[in-house]
């Protein structure tokens, strides 16, 4: 079994490396800031993908998929968007190798692309060069599509999950025939993205826009989820994004409406990634591994048998089947683990390490006395329960870890939300607790930059429906209309 994990509280970077490796999430792969993410990791992503895909289809949306390359071109018409990407670009010049007469290969020198291709590290360019053809009326709209896709940034430094060079996505485009229609498109999606991080991932998060400077490139307002992880730090789960009539005229996307008079569409854009499985593991697991919220593990239950003979193993096995086919008629994932190169109690340490919510141990005295052992992955307390009644206590355990887990983790964001009114205080919480900090911010880029500069913590958002207060700007003594989020971040 894969050795002890380094403790949150010794080194928290450290830690969640070593538990993503040792869970099978993910691993480096053999191109610099890509990474692998093996069969368990990517099993957990598609109970995901499942969920926010039938959340987009029930609101309207449907699936497409676009090109993996973007004509350089594209990227020229919309300057704040070609501004905000520039440096992130992976770019293809040749399209062919040659023999180097050594044994090896090199690029040929006479392949060269008469255009530039950009390896898309978004879609609204080849998305909106496509839209130009497909709406022509009032009768086109809204267009509502979404894709799950891969896309690529070239980051330097990197981390398995949280940024990579090449990451798995959805981003969605809408088109609209008024701007009111994509406003509340943007709103809409920025609340799914919201109820799946609560819902699903048993995370809460807060709801803001975005300051000025942090806004996507391109955008006329950014909508966001901050979450806030164990160690204090915020993480950016979801953003979707009003776009106003930017792409339109960059493209050229006109429709007629019903009066025969001729407009620019209204527009948006949203996306969330496999960073919300980064977001996963810190916000639940432990020094013990992984901790998985139920609706989102594949393994919902194991059964591990526990026997010392193969007569033992046929009566503990007849009994965990039928366990195993009572949870399934109710919905539940169950996994039995009757591989016999493994002891049980390397069965449970693994388990314990990747997360499974319950896990059951059935044996020979268990079949006797009609009992079974349960023990639950969140607060890893174990009871003997009446075997009658274990698909009823189990299919409660299920709803009542999942409500455990986001509780304790709402719990966690509120002790470490903290209201101050002067820089002092501020930069004090930010080195001694961390978290959420909400303070009096007088709106302008400079002030932003300079707390950014000097402390590292940015205005992760303002908050959607904040309350207005009179108060000052903790840094300029300015006047200011309310507090903002700060924190350190992901």
């Amino acid at each position: 079994m894969a050795k002890k994990l380094t403790k949150r509280s010794e080194d928290y970077s450290k830690w969640y490396n070593e538990l993503v490796i040792n869970a099978d999430l993910a691993e480096n792969s053999g191109v610099r800031g890509c990474m692998v993410i093996k069969p368990y990791g990517f099993s957990i992503w598609e109970k995901m993908q499942a969920e926010l895909d039938r959340m987009f289809k029930e609101t309207g949306h449907q699936n497409a998929y676009f090109p993996l390359f973007i004509p350089k071109s594209y990227f020229s018409k919309e300057a704040s968007h070609v501004d905000g990407f520039a440096k992130e670009c992976a770019v293809v010049t040749h399209y062919r190798l040659k023999d180097d007469g050594e044994g090896g290969v090199v690029v040929d020198p006479d392949a060269k692309l008469e255009e530039e291709l950009i390896v898309r590290p978004t879609s609204e360019t080849i998305i909106w060069d496509t839209y130009r053809k497909w709406i022509q009326s009032y009768r086109d709209l809204p267009l509502l599509i979404n894709q799950w896709a891969n896309v690529v940034r070239w980051e330097m430094r990197t981390r398995l999950f949280l940024r990579t060079a090449e990451f798995l996505w959805q981003e969605g485009h809408t088109a609209h025939a008024t701007k009111q229609e994509a406003i509340e498109e943007t709103e809409q999606m920025v609340n799914i993205y919201a109820e799946f991080a609560e819902n699903f991932m048993a995370m809460p998060v807060i709801k803001g826009f975005k300051t000025e400077s942090e806004r996507f490139a391109g955008a006329l307002e950014t909508y966001c989820i901050e979450a806030l992880m164990q160690d204090g730090k915020a993480l950016q789960a979801g953003t979707s994004h009003f776009l106003g009539q930017n792409f339109a005229k960059a493209f050229d996307v006109k429709f007629t409406d019903k009066d025969g008079k001729q407009d620019y569409v209204w527009a948006s854009s949203w996306g969330v990634s496999t960073r919300l499985m980064g977001a996963l593991i810190m916000t639940h697991s432990d020094d013990n591994g992984l901790v998985l919220p139920p609706r989102l593990a594949p393994d919902q239950v194991v059964i591990v048998p526990i026997y010392r003979s193969e007569e033992q193993f046929n009566l503990v096995s007849n009994v965990a089947k039928e366990v195993m086919s009572e949870l399934r008629l109710k919905g539940i994932r169950v996994k039995f683990d009757d591989r016999d190169t493994h002891k049980p109690g390397w069965k449970f340490n693994e388990y314990e390490l990747k997360g499974v919510p319950v896990r059951i141990a059935i044996g020979p005295r268990d079949v006797e006395n009609g009992t079974l052992e349960i023990a639950r992955r969140d607060t890893l307390t174990k009871e003997l329960v009446s075997r009658e009644n274990v698909a009823k206590i189990v299919e409660g355990l299920m709803e009542e870890i999942q409500d455990n887990l986001y509780t304790k983790a709402a719990n966690y964001r509120t002790e470490n939300t903290t209201e101050v009114s002067s820089y002092e205080e501020f930069k004090k919480i930010l080195e001694t607790k961390g978290g959420f900090i909400l303070a009096h911010w007088d709106g302008s880029k400079e002030t932003e930059e300079l707390i950014k500069n000097e402390t590292k913590a940015t205005i992760r958002c303002i908050l959607i429906n904040a309350k207005e207060e009179e108060g000052t700007c903790m840094v300029t003594g300015k006047p200011s209309k309310m507090k903002v989020l700060f924190a350190k971040a992901y």
